[in-house]
């Protein structure tokens, strides 16, 4: 109920913003889609498979909707919130990010602003549609997943930008709270690729055979956003640099700062642990005629120290190539990645860890400006030594086929 009442305010503030606005854009879409599953039991219903959907089926689904507003109030002062509703997985309406952005009208090369709210960092280099979605892939890379899981910014960012008659730059700094779950997925399921992303309110479900392990009854499910233990703020930095033809290099550094032995009940009254999570991101993409190259790389560690008091670190590291057609209505799109987790030696879990590849290959169609028809094809060779624990296999390919079928507005 508190979710929906977010949501109703959210609406009921965007109206008022476009009543007062000098500017205001809309924008949504909703997606069905028929999904050819791989036989593993996806994350989203507390397995260890990599891929959103599983159980070795072929049938519909509603893929999700999400509506974009921003509204120009003044020359200096933006609004901006994105919606979204889904049916599985993270269930029902959620707010993604909802933000206010002070910039004051610059003549100079010189320009400041600042935002307060909840945020996504700037990680993705891939994201940028309604809903954060990809406008390459229905699935995206396993980093931004993982961001559109597990991170959110509620605080505020200060940006300081040098625009040049070829070349600008940026650079952003943030204090932030309520992320201090970050890292989670990675070291107690590892990475995944999908098009699931977490709003404000929402639960992500924990591996069922993990639960079990500790006693408990699956499913059960943890708040990816809030903060646990004494009182503190994360942050992260990011420069960038951006030139003609759609170039930009991105180097980001993210720190939450939380505290790895804190820990605060949370649903049926289990104890939710917090993680020190920390990583780099660099990120460049640049188009040569009608290709678009995007590349990222990721690397960090995940620190936590459960009630038996033995510290646990994770070190995790991704990256991913993608190269795409941009003109015209047909729009191909192949992405090449690999990701991996592992325990540093000495670990009391032992030398635990996983280590994948994955292809995505996608064929867009825009007919109309209103409709995208996607066909993609993701593979994903995985090992890892986390479900093996538990009687499962630990060696994995999967394979899923999606047709989906997206109404823009």
């Amino acid at each position: 109920m508190k979710n929906h009442r977010l949501c109703l305010i959210v609406a009921v503030w965007g109206v008022a913003m476009r009543v007062h606005a000098q500017d205001f854009v809309l924008h949504a879409y909703a997606d069905e889609r028929l999904v050819a599953a791989p036989d593993d039991t996806s994350w989203t219903r507390g397995g260890y498979g990599k891929t959103r959907y599983g159980g070795n089926q072929t049938q519909l689904h509603f893929g999700g909707a999400a509506v974009y507003g921003a509204a120009q109030i003044t020359p200096e002062l933006l609004a901006l919130a994105q919606l979204q509703y889904q049916a599985s997985g993270h269930s029902g309406f959620s707010l993604l990010e909802g933000w206010m952005r002070y910039r004051p009208v610059s003549t100079t090369p010189w320009r400041w602003s600042v935002r307060a709210g909840a945020f996504f960092p700037p990680v993705s280099m891939e994201n940028d549609g309604v809903g954060w979605t990809s406008p390459w892939t229905l699935s995206s890379s396993a980093i931004n997943t993982w961001v559109g899981e597990e991170l959110r910014a509620v605080g505020g960012e200060f940006v300081l930008e040098r625009r040049g008659e070829i070349n600008s730059w940026d650079l952003r700094a943030s204090l932030f709270r309520r992320d201090d779950p970050a890292g989670t997925v990675l070291a107690e399921r590892g990475w995944s690729i999908g098009d699931l992303v977490s709003g404000i309110g929402s639960r992500l479900r924990e591996p069922d055979a993990a639960v079990r392990d500790e006693g408990g009854t699956p499913p059960r499910y943890y708040d990816p956003f809030r903060t646990i233990g004494a009182s503190h703020w994360g942050d992260y930095v990011a420069l960038s640099w951006h030139a003609p033809s759609e170039t930009r290099v991105s180097l980001l550094h993210y720190d939450n700062h939380a505290d790895p032995g804190a820990s605060a009940p949370y649903a049926g009254g289990d104890e939710q642990s917090a993680w020190r999570t920390r990583f780099w991101s660099l990120g460049a993409r640049t188009d040569t005629g009608a290709v678009t190259w995007i590349a990222q790389a990721m690397d960090g560690d995940t620190t936590v120290e459960p009630l038996e008091g033995r510290y646990r670190r994770t070190h995790y590291r991704a990256a991913f190539v993608l190269v795409g057609w941009n003109r015209g209505a047909w729009r191909p799109a192949v992405r090449l990645e690999h990701f991996n987790t592992r325990k540093p030696p000495g670990d009391p879990d032992g030398q635990q860890g996983e280590h994948g590849n994955a292809v995505t290959a996608a064929l867009n169609w825009r007919p109309r400006d209103y409709l995208r028809l996607t066909a993609e094809l993701l593979h994903i060779d995985s090992t890892s030594t986390l479900p093996v624990e538990y009687g499962l296999p630990g060696h994995v390919v999967d394979t899923q086929v999606q047709l989906s079928m997206r109404v823009l507005y």
